[in-house]
């Protein structure tokens, strides 16, 4: 069955870094369009970023420059680098799959993980 299991989440000041990684199995990994996702404290789940199985990225625009996703398929690992983390980066972050194509809206994606928390200070 598929799986999806975040890691590398926790406390920084701002201004610091976090590398989170997503360990996935039970599927073709390389196949398919993977992304970032982080729940806001109103509970809204608002894209991080994306990737598809080639490598083609998108952000979301808070993240620009600051991010950076990207993707394993030997190892079936996908990453989130973060650099220069603000408050207002902290919530829990997920890692998800999308069976279809690679949107940007979190309903279209099928598979999630259980989340790793960042908390930046």
């Amino acid at each position: 069955h598929v799986q999806l299991v975040e890691s590398g989440g926790g406390s920084v000041q701002a201004g610091g870094s976090l590398r989170l990684s997503c360990r996935a199995s039970g599927f073709t990994f390389s196949t398919y369009c993977m992304g970032w996702f982080r729940d806001t404290p109103e509970k809204e789940r608002d894209l991080v970023a994306t990737i598809r199985g080639l490598g083609a990225t998108t952000y979301a625009d808070p993240v620009k420059g600051r991010f950076t996703i990207s993707r394993d398929n030997a190892q079936s690992t996908l990453y989130l680098q973060m650099n220069s983390l603000k408050p207002m980066d902290t919530g829990m972050y997920y890692c998800a799959r999308a069976l279809s194509a690679c949107p940007k809206n979190p309903s279209y994606f099928d598979d999630w993980g259980q989340g790793t928390q960042v908390t930046v200070s």
